[in-house]
């Protein structure tokens, strides 16, 4: 565990607190004990929504971007390596002190290490609970890991970048969903928009007055509200399990989630389907698509009176939901 390793590893030398100054935590997530460092000089850097919101209530000073310099980084590695190595950049280019690194190995730790010693006096590695944490000297050599200011834009015209979903092109997933799509009308809800890529292909359709871009991750969003510039969309930073309108809607598009971290979890999917529920008229309908291993339609059957699967590819199936059991469903 993070709390643990962290530690032990200050106990054991790799890095020191500093007496004075901010201490920066880039990207923690809820669960990660945090209680070794002094919380009222602690800054968290979380851009996740539902972890932004826990570390807030837990009465924690958090930013979804860096505010000023700091006396000490660390540098929690999230799984995407071109993520990591940004925001590795970014507390060296912001800190004054030392940077602390720490993951799992199952993130990538290990050839990470390697990598940054290539580059800067690092110390030895401490080990723990499957994973390392290992400091060094804030320096300039990891310029060249830093992201770009802003989104690029790529080869299919749109604007994607480090640690967001599908960041290397379009999920084959949601492709398959947008070419399935009926013709919507009214209001709708893309829930997990993720950085915009079924909402566009959705807004080709005129009959549709508003949709609602419901997404947790706030580098995810920054890149849909350039990839989705039409008037009738309309922005949400949420946790999409927990995002209510105050009038329903006609129709919800998802393509849920179905990992924490490398672990498969269809419980986050089954979350998103329960929230799309309670969004709908009693017509509305829900357009998922999902790997073909997930077993949604039970769970959807509990949800809706109509369960259908509508089609899809070797690896998806796209279903359809409709009408809402308003009696069966809570929040």
């Amino acid at each position: 565990m993070r709390p643990t390793r962290l530690s032990l590893a200050q106990d054991g030398g790799t890095f020191a607190l500093p007496d004075a100054g901010t201490i920066a935590v880039f990207r923690p997530r809820w669960g990660d004990d945090l209680s070794a460092l002094p919380k009222d000089r602690v800054r968290i850097v979380q851009g996740f929504k539902p972890d932004h919101d826990a570390f807030a209530q837990a009465g924690y000073d958090v930013h979804v971007a860096p505010q000023g310099r700091f006396a000490l980084s660390i540098v929690c590695i999230p799984r995407a390596k071109a993520e990591a190595r940004a925001l590795i950049a970014q507390a060296c280019a912001l800190t004054d002190g030392v940077v602390v690194v720490d993951g799992q190995k199952t993130d990538g730790i290990d050839s990470l290490y390697k990598a940054c010693r290539k580059e800067a006096d690092v110390t030895a590695a401490f080990s723990k609970a499957h994973g390392k944490a290992f400091a060094f000297p804030a320096t300039g050599a990891f310029s060249d890991w830093a992201a770009p200011k802003t989104p690029r834009k790529g080869a299919d015209g749109y604007h994607r970048q480090p640690g967001v979903f599908s960041s290397d092109g379009i999920d084959a997933g949601s492709e398959a969903l947008a070419n399935a799509l009926p013709r919507l009308k009214g209001t709708g809800v893309d829930l997990g928009a993720g950085w915009g890529y079924l909402s566009a292909q959705a807004l080709a359709q005129d009959s549709i007055e508003t949709l609602h871009l419901v997404e947790a991750e706030a580098a995810a969003l920054d890149c849909a509200r350039l990839n989705v510039t039409d008037p009738r969309a309309q922005f949400h930073w949420a946790d999409a399990t927990r995002f209510t309108l105050p009038d329903s809607v006609d129709f919800v598009l998802t393509n849920p989630p179905f990992h924490t971290e490398r672990a498969a979890d269809p419980a986050i999917g089954k979350a998103f389907l329960q929230a799309a529920a309670t969004l709908l008229t009693p017509r509305g309908e829900l357009w998922t698509v999902a790997n073909r291993h997930l077993p949604y339609e039970a769970h959807l059957a509990t949800l809706f009176q109509q369960v259908e699967e509508v089609g899809g590819t070797r690896g998806f199936k796209l279903l359809r939901s409709a009408r809402p059991l308003r009696s069966r469903i809570a929040r």
